[in-house]
């Protein structure tokens, strides 16, 4: 059933897929690359039609983790977890507490953590069972919601962009479209507003949307992500599922930046190129979206959260140097994002080659 995927060279160094009859877990535990240290990613749980796009989802967003935690720089590798299922249903104690012992039972090559369809409580019961779990609540010792410095990571991304597009980073009266206010998206809201920016927003949860507007009742509602993209917009923040540029959106698109925080935003290579001769300025996503993992990270160090947001606020000047490798070499800001995350990987991974007492 995946060999068509396997068949193609993913280039990762361990795929586990993980199964509990008893209590109902199927999961796939994919590990891109060690080079910098443990794999660190979350785990998403997720209502999948099949195998095979579970395997595909993992397999993209395990790659992505690697670059992502490089170009933070973290001594941390990229890795990536999802169990398949509709977690308001199938997600029980038992069914975590499964899904930790796989975790442990990778004896720390794999760190997990949150995502899409998991939470901070979930993280402290599969904490029960495994020591390599990141993201557990303050009682347990944890960092807490890595939403929090996740939005404020695209927030300083975004400044950052619109220094490099309009010479400024005053986003006041910028008119900035957020599609999906889930977890993310609702506090990277705050943010824009508090910065004087006029917000649109979607989302396919009318409760998330009634939840930003009845902290912001001044922010506009667009009919669906299509639309909002389509609409006149300054920028265009992806916040929600994978894939949000595409074929259908990018030549509609009307944004001069976007920068977001969802994951695999291109939803194929060619989109890349459609938005470099659009005269689209795109933040690659897993350079903005590192402020989770900073935050989350921190917790191996025992959490600060001044700390990590100092961190986190590091993502500014990253993304400048990045658009600034871009310039220079003459090339998208995505491929310029995986030349700086690939030279980290080789130079500083090949010092564990280097054997010490």
């Amino acid at each position: 059933m995946t060999d068509g995927i396997f068949g193609r060279e993913s280039g990762h160094e361990q795929v586990v897929f993980c199964q509990d009859r008893a209590s109902g877990l199927k999961a796939i535990i994919a590990i891109y690359s060690t080079a910098l240290g443990p794999a660190l990613g979350g785990t998403r749980f997720y209502p999948y039609a099949s195998e095979d796009e579970a395997l595909a989802d993992v397999l993209a967003l395990s790659k992505g983790m690697a670059y992502k935690n490089a170009l933070a720089g973290l001594d941390l590798g990229g890795g990536k977890a999802v169990i398949i299922g509709d977690p308001a249903t199938v997600k029980t104690e038992a069914l975590l507490r499964a899904y930790g012992r796989f975790v442990q039972s990778l004896g720390g090559r794999y760190i997990t953590a949150c995502d899409v369809g998991t939470y901070v409580q979930d993280m402290d019961v599969v904490a029960r069972e495994s020591r390599f779990v990141t993201g557990r609540s303050p009682d347990d010792g944890g960092a807490g919601d890595s939403s929090v410095l996740t939005a404020f990571g695209v927030f300083q991304g975004l400044r950052a962009s619109a220094s490099h597009r309009w010479g400024t980073t005053d986003l006041n009266g910028r008119r900035v479209g957020v599609a999906g206010v889930g977890k993310v998206g609702h506090i990277l809201v705050d943010h824009l507003v508090e910065a004087g920016a006029q917000v649109v927003i979607s989302d396919v949860s009318p409760a998330a949307i009634e939840r930003v507007r009845a902290a912001h009742p001044e922010v506009e509602v667009a009919p669906d992500a299509d639309a909002l993209a389509a609409s006149p917009l300054d920028v265009f923040a992806p916040c929600a599922l994978g894939g949000a540029l595409n074929d259908r959106t990018v030549p509609v698109l009307r944004a001069e930046i976007v920068c977001g925080a969802a994951n695999n935003q291109l939803a194929t290579p060619d989109v890349e190129k459609q938005l470099e001769d659009r005269g689209i300025l795109y933040a690659p996503d897993y350079l903005v979206n590192a402020g989770g993992v900073i935050q989350v990270s921190d917790e191996l160090h025992g959490f600060d959260f001044a700390r990590a947001k100092r961190k986190a606020t590091a993502i500014f000047n990253t993304t400048l140097d990045v658009f600034a490798l871009a310039e220079a070499e003459g090339v998208p800001p995505a491929t310029a994002a995986d030349r700086l995350a690939e030279r980290r990987m080789s130079q500083v991974g090949r010092l564990r080659s280097i054997l010490t007492t």
